[in-house]
């Protein structure tokens, strides 16, 4: 940078406000000098199409720099859980930096992260009553993994280091939670990966036949899903797996919800070989599924809790490890320290806004409004299934996937250059161009993801169904 330069932007500092009217064409320039778009492909946007451009969000709506208005079908990420636009969350930031804005936890505290851990082990179930801030959710799983791995070294058992999670789960882009993604094409530029991570068959009911299930019942599929998992332990050595990661609903590859009796299964498994199960929550946690925790909707206790997204409703970054106090207890003593940390982990803003996110939760009833609301969600989206390429309908809460095929008879999938024409090519442009921000993933089979804030109820349903309604009988017509 030139003097010159330096002039030119200090001249600039404090330019920017969130109020002020949108220049969009400068902000695309800028865009494609500058910003490097995660998980994007930037061909397009570099030879000069514009990549939209979000400026505002309320309830349930966001607003692009042209003034159009979409409904948030995902949540941003799976994380506005009480909506766009909350002022007072706003406010309790502001209060939180003018009081005390930054302080690390390494080895001091502050006041909102301590009621922070005290409220969110108070949720948890059992004995899980630890918690390890971080400021995302793959943190919080590179947290798990790290520890599961340490705490066996001092329970006397070094081998025990392997992991064990399901086929096409994404768990986050570290390396060490990238080691426990069970999707090849977003690891293989980055390998090697850390060792030790093992896939086993997921519980994606519609594709079981697929992955060797010879049953017919889902309580049966649920018992072979979970028995993979004891294999795979008897395969490589109960004395070298640390732990096994499981999200409650499995994301990738469309909302795999568990079988009847799977996770209590899983649960005996990992007990009867002295395996840590971790409930990976990123996702599922803060009322997704309806419950704070979605292991209580399953009903098993995990030995870990990983959690992020929801946690404050995007408007400050946070994650969490929620630790049993059996993984606690060799750290509890003496001088024995986990040598593992984040500079933001615990930021004094994000705790406070999460305390007043969950009082929202609280006051406003969102969990009950989840569990009063999901059966209408499903209903109306179960009206899809009429649509010829419509295969499969699945998830759970406020967390649906609609699988696409291209023979409903046979369950026969499109291959790659047609995923690639008709997710990429059409639906992701058409459903947003129709005014519903959503997925349109490729992760596994394809599919259509929803996570809508957990604000809305019948009105906004069949709002989202009529328009997947009419951009899913268009894209029929394109095959």
């Amino acid at each position: 940078m030139t003097i010159s330069d330096q002039t030119t932007t200090s001249s600039r500092l404090g330019s920017y406000d969130p109020f002020a009217p949108v220049d969009d064409a400068a902000l695309q320039q800028k865009s494609r000098d500058h910003l490097w778009m995660h998980f994007a492909r930037h061909g397009a946007n570099q030879a000069g199409a514009d990549v939209p451009i979000m400026v505002r969000g309320q309830g349930h709506h966001v607003y692009d720099s042209h003034g159009k208005e979409y409904i948030d079908g995902l949540s941003g990420l799976f994380v506005v859980a009480a909506g766009h636009g909350r002022k007072r969350l706003a406010e309790m930031a502001a209060k939180q930096a003018e009081t005390l804005s930054f302080f690390p936890i390494w080895s001091y505290a502050h006041p909102a992260a301590i009621e922070l851990a005290d409220r969110l082990a108070d949720h948890a179930p059992g004995d899980l009553n630890k918690v390890f801030f971080s400021t995302g959710g793959g943190e919080a799983v590179e947290t798990a993994f790290k520890l599961a791995k340490y705490y066996w070294k001092l329970r006397g058992k070094p081998m025990k280091h392997k992991v064990i999670s399901r086929a096409v789960a994404y768990h986050g882009t570290p390396q060490g939670a990238l080691a426990i993604t069970g999707i090849p094409a977003m690891k293989q530029m980055f390998e090697p990966l850390a060792p030790g991570g093992f896939r086993v068959p997921n519980t994606n009911f519609y594709r079981a036949a697929e992955m060797g299930f010879g049953g017919e019942s889902e309580e049966e599929f649920g018992y072979w899903a979970a028995e993979r998992i004891r294999e795979m332990i008897e395969f490589e050595g109960p004395d070298t797996v640390a732990a096994v990661f499981l999200e409650p609903v499995q994301n990738s590859g469309g909302c795999f919800t568990p079988p009847p009796g799977y996770f209590q299964r899983v649960r005996e498994i990992c007990d009867e070989y002295d395996v840590l199960l971790v409930s990976d929550e990123v996702i599922c946690a803060f009322g997704r599924i309806g419950t704070m925790f979605a292991c209580d909707t399953y009903g098993f206790v995990p030995d870990m809790i990983t959690c992020a997204k929801a946690m404050t409703s995007g408007y400050s970054p946070i994650g969490a490890t929620i630790i049993s106090d059996k993984l606690f207890e060799p750290f509890s003593h003496g001088d024995t320290t986990f040598y593992h940390g984040y500079t933001f982990g615990g930021h004094p803003v994000s705790a406070a806004v999460a305390m007043e996110n969950l009082d929202i939760f609280e006051e406003e009833g969102l969990l009950q409004n989840v569990q009063q609301n999901a059966p209408l969600f499903k209903a109306e989206l179960d009206t899809l299934r009429d649509l010829p390429i419509v295969g499969d309908v699945r998830g759970d809460g406020y967390f649906y996937g609609i699988e696409l095929v291209k023979d409903k008879a046979t369950k026969t999938t499109f291959d790659d250059d047609e995923s690639e024409r008709l997710l990429r090519g059409f639906l992701s442009k058409a459903l947003f161009d129709a005014g519903l921000y959503c997925r349109a993933d490729d992760r596994g089979d394809p599919v259509v993801q929803l996570a809508p804030p957990l604000t809305i109820g019948q009105p906004e349903f069949r709002e989202i169904t009529s328009i997947l309604r009419s951009v899913l009988s268009e894209a029929w017509t394109k095959i």
